[in-house]
């Protein structure tokens, strides 16, 4: 049997054997073992014993010890002669699996006979020649054409229907719809303010209480209130003079039976409610006879600030004016009877007049107007006709 037809192993542990068979092998007669006989556990201790010849020429390795076995002892030399095919070998340039899409190094595929060139520049797809017929630029363009892809992105993840959804104007609707939702949940549960930290729910109830009752106190000073009227119980109608007397003439005429004469309606206001002053826009009055019910006069006070916590008194023009059909009218004959001569009396004593003055007063501060009237009760003619008068 050949050498390198048998097992390498035997050559690590003893070197390199001949090519007899030693099974088969018959000692010759004359064979005897030099020094004592050897075994496998005996070899464990070899350091120990007295090297044979063989052991010399293996390097003292044995089948039943080896040092390297039991430690990492480092790289031996190789086995081939002390060189390393894998250092000799050429450098092989490293594989880009992006060379293809980037443009870059050579090209690994060759399909349509792309890459049968190795070179690393990148060249453009030349332009196609224009379709016949074509007139423009545009149109050739457009024809039917390879076209280069090389910028083109990669396709991304598809559109999900709640995706699509959401770019409609009713999804975005929905959208803030929600968001207005969370935002008011959040504001009622007190985790978030209106207007960011700000204005939260417990700083919105103390701020609104705040504020109605700095309102409240405002307009407690500065509302008017409707003041009191009350009228001089001795003298509630004086005469008028100056120019107001001069514009209205003052006569009696029973043919046609009339009268007309201007006054003054003495007034006492009561201010005490009023913590500022009280302005008067204007107040319009009216007389009304008390036993005929007939209108008898008419009245117009202009704009005027009165203070306040105060009793002052005002004068509101009045113009008496009637007309009756006859001179026995009841309403014109009282009124005469009023304002005659006291010479004409015996006693010197003229009867008063009874009537309703109603006073609509229009006050600064108030939505609307204010109406008051008084019962006045044989108040005495503010005039006095001559003793020769009809």
């Amino acid at each position: 049997m050949d050498y390198d037809r048998k097992s390498t192993v035997s050559s690590f542990y003893g070197g390199r054997r001949g090519s007899f068979d030693a099974l088969n092998h018959s000692q010759p007669p004359d064979y005897a073992p030099s020094g004592r006989p050897r075994d496998d556990a005996s070899s464990f201790y070899a350091d120990r014993q007295t090297r044979t010849s063989h052991d010399m020429l293996t390097g003292g390795q044995s089948a039943g010890y080896n040092a390297s076995s039991f430690f990492a002892a480092g790289r031996l030399e190789p086995l081939k002669g002390g060189r390393d095919e894998e250092e000799e070998a050429p450098e092989v340039q490293t594989w880009d699996v992006y060379a293809d899409f980037n443009n870059a190094g050579p090209r690994y595929s060759t399909a349509f006979g792309i890459g049968q060139h190795q070179d690393a520049g990148y060249h453009q797809l030349p332009p196609p020649p224009p379709p016949p017929g074509a007139k423009t630029d545009g149109d050739a363009d457009s024809a039917q054409t390879p076209v280069e892809l090389v910028t083109v992105p990669a396709l991304g993840a598809e559109w999900q229907l709640a995706e699509m959804k959401n770019m409609t104007k009713s999804g975005r609707r929905e959208i803030k719809s929600e968001k207005r939702r969370e935002k008011w949940k959040a504001w009622h549960r007190g985790e978030t303010g209106l207007c960011g930290k700000w204005f939260t729910k417990r700083f919105l109830a103390f701020f609104i209480f705040g504020w109605a009752a700095i309102i409240g106190t405002i307009i407690a000073i500065t509302i008017p209130r409707v003041p009191g009227l009350s009228f001089n119980s001795s003298t509630p109608l004086i005469a008028a003079t100056g120019s107001y007397n001069a514009s209205i003439p003052t006569e009696f005429s029973r043919y046609p039976a009339n009268f007309s004469f201007p006054a003054y309606a003495d007034i006492q206001v009561d201010t005490t409610s009023n913590i500022i002053p009280l302005t008067f826009n204007h107040i319009s009055a009216q007389v009304w006879d008390s036993a005929s019910n007939l209108q008898v006069g008419t009245g117009y006070f202009g704009q005027d600030t009165l203070p306040a916590k105060s009793y002052p008194k005002i004068q509101v023009p009045l113009n008496f004016s009637y007309v009756a059909s006859n001179d026995s009218d009841p309403t014109w004959n009282e009124w005469y009877n009023a304002c005659k001569n006291t010479g004409l009396y015996a006693n010197g004593s003229r009867p008063g007049v009874n009537f309703r003055l109603i006073l609509t007063m229009d006050i600064a501060g108030l939505p609307s107007t204010q109406s008051q009237s008084t019962q006045v009760d044989a108040a005495p003619c503010p005039i006095e006709l001559s003793i020769n008068a009809a």
